[in-house]
Order: C-alpha cells, then structure tokens, then sequence
C-alpha cells in the first residue's frame, strides 16, 4: 500500500527533523559503536525511538530493520518492513553540518515502494512511492542522462579512484565529489544535481532502501557494484556496493569496474 504508507513515512520524518534539531549537534553525547561501527549519539536514538513508537503503532504488521534497533529475525516473516536509519550521517551531524539526512523506507517483499529522505537542516524532502514517481519538495525529478565519463560528476569516496578499481587499471576521467551521506547522495543523483554515485563498500540497507526507490522512480539505475539488482530485508542486511546513475552513465560504470 505505498499510496497510504507514503503520507505516513512523510509526516514521521517531519517529527524526526524536530527531535534530531532540538540537539546540538556538537553537543550531543556520543560514543562509539563496538567493532568499528561508527560513531552514535544519544539524538540517533531519540530519533529512532520516536520514529519506532510512531510508525509501528501505526503499522504494527510490519516488520522493523534500523540502524539503532538490534536486529530481530521477526522481520522476515514479514510482508513489510520498515527499513530506516534514524541519522544517516552521525558524523555530519556531530560536527555541526547540514548534510546528514533521516531515511525511511517500506519494503514488501523485498522491493521498496515507498521511500522518504529529509534533510531538517537544508529543507530538503525527497519522497517517491512504486509506480508514483520521484519529487523533491513537491516538484518531479529526473535523474541525468549524461551517458559519457568526460561530462560526468560522480558521488564517491577517495578510494573509489584507486587504480586497481577498474578493469584497465586506470579510474575513467570523471569529475569526482562526495558527501557524507549516503541517502543524500542518492537524493542528488535522483535530482541529476550529480550524474552518478558508487561505494564498493558493503553498504547496509538502512542507508541505501529509501533512496533506490526515489532513483528508481526518478528514471535512474541502481544495482549493486556488480549491477545485479538490490532487494531488501535479507538475512544479512548489507548490500555489495551500490552503483546509482543515469541508465547510461549507470551501465557504463558497471562495465568499468574491476
């Protein structure tokens, strides 16, 4: 029902911009997460609490994947599942930047059909539903169609670039940027305010579900870094890297990579 869970997720990520700015930031308590797992701090849970009492009072058939909740296998049981990640962007968020986005999604089995990412701090509202399209603030978007590495801007990390990432040993000659957040990466990709975006990180499926939808809906490609397709609420809920773009430009790269 991605007409009805659209509204829902919608107004949940409004009520979580509220909680996550009524921290600062800076300010915040944080910790880090056991074995490497990235920062937390006690906002990331204020948001997942809230979030996790709003939509599972309202939807209490679904089941439950967040970064901040421990996994619990009753989820794949479930026809839907909330896929979210409270604060995509910890570190954004502890430094006092704009970029870390709240990302909510719906999958039913396995493919996401309804999907939301706000940016509280830049007024940013990504949302798309399966078959409805992709908006930003209300208005249609449409990923790029660059279709060629010479005019293309790519979201990724440094690493991304080495040599070795590439099937002729050298990184195609396109433009490289990056942000913080992989939600919002996707969201620009979905808006062709960047041509592309790739990880070749196992990426965990919180970060990735509500934005392969808005790309999906937006005209885009997006698969894993070997271009098989994502599907979601996996026993193991990462992913093999994630490769986003236009359809071009998205098969392009996949043909390029090691």
């Amino acid at each position: 029902m991605p007409a009805a869970d659209l509204p829902l997720l919608i107004d949940a990520a409004r009520m979580a911009g509220r909680v996550a700015t009524s921290f600062v930031g800076s300010a915040a308590k944080r910790w880090d997460k056991p074995g490497g797992a990235g920062p937390v701090t006690e906002a990331d849970l204020a948001v997942n609490d809230m979030l996790e009492q709003v939509l599972r009072m309202a939807r209490p058939d679904y089941g439950w994947l967040s970064e901040e909740t421990e996994d619990d296998t009753d989820r794949l049981s479930r026809d839907r599942v909330f896929i979210v990640d409270p604060i995509d962007g910890t570190r954004s968020f502890t430094e006092g930047a704009n970029t870390w986005a709240h990302a909510l999604a719906v999958a039913e089995k396995g493919q996401i059909t309804a999907a939301v990412i706000f940016l509280p701090m830049r007024d940013l509202l990504y949302t798309a539903s399966h078959g409805g399209g992709a908006y930003l603030n209300g208005a249609a978007i449409t990923a790029s169609d660059v279709d060629d590495f010479g005019g293309a801007t790519i979201l990724a990390a440094t690493p991304v670039m080495a040599p070795d990432r590439w099937s002729c040993g050298v990184c195609p000659p396109f433009k490289q940027a990056y942000r913080p957040s992989l939600a919002y990466r996707l969201g620009l990709v979905a808006q062709a305010r960047f041509d592309a975006m790739l990880t070749l990180r196992p990426s965990w499926e919180w970060d990735i579900a509500a934005g392969a939808l808005i790309v999906a809906e937006a005209g885009g490609t997006i698969t894993d870094q070997r271009g098989a397709p994502l599907d979601f609420n996996r026993v193991d809920p990462r992913l093999d890297g994630v490769v986003a773009g236009g359809a071009a430009l998205h098969r392009a790269v996949i043909s390029e990579l090691a």
